[in-house]
């Protein structure tokens, strides 16, 4: 079944000067080897297009928490201060990442968060 990532894990951002950071937490232990491979640098940029993230990007695994920690440079239109883009915020960029598509079992329906997607 085909599913956003929202329905297995959501998203924290904090944002300083021209760098965004954004926390991938799956919702269960389960989910989190599924997020880890399919949730990769490359995957992470092609969320953005080409449009949001200048910079490089690097993921941090916090494999005991069920974490991916991405850190976005050139992110943020040259900062948050600096930018007229007034979405242009981490969170807006967190916010991004959930509607990601990846392949769950079926067996996980249960487990799942939120409603399914139309």
């Amino acid at each position: 079944m085909r599913v956003n990532l929202r329905r297995i894990a959501h998203t924290r951002s904090g944002d300083k000067g021209n760098t965004s950071n954004i926390a991938v937490i799956a919702y269960e232990p389960v989910f989190y080897p599924l997020i880890k491979q399919t949730l990769t640098v490359d995957a992470m940029r092609s969320i953005y297009n080409g449009t949001a993230v200048r910079g490089t990007i690097t993921r941090y695994d916090v494999d005991g928490l069920g974490v991916l920690n991405f850190v976005l440079q050139g992110a943020l239109g040259g900062g948050v201060s600096r930018s007229l883009a007034i979405d242009n915020y981490g969170k807006a960029l967190a916010s991004a990442v959930l509607r990601f598509e990846l392949e769950v079992p079926d067996a996980w329906l249960p487990l799942l968060r939120g409603p399914q997607e139309v």
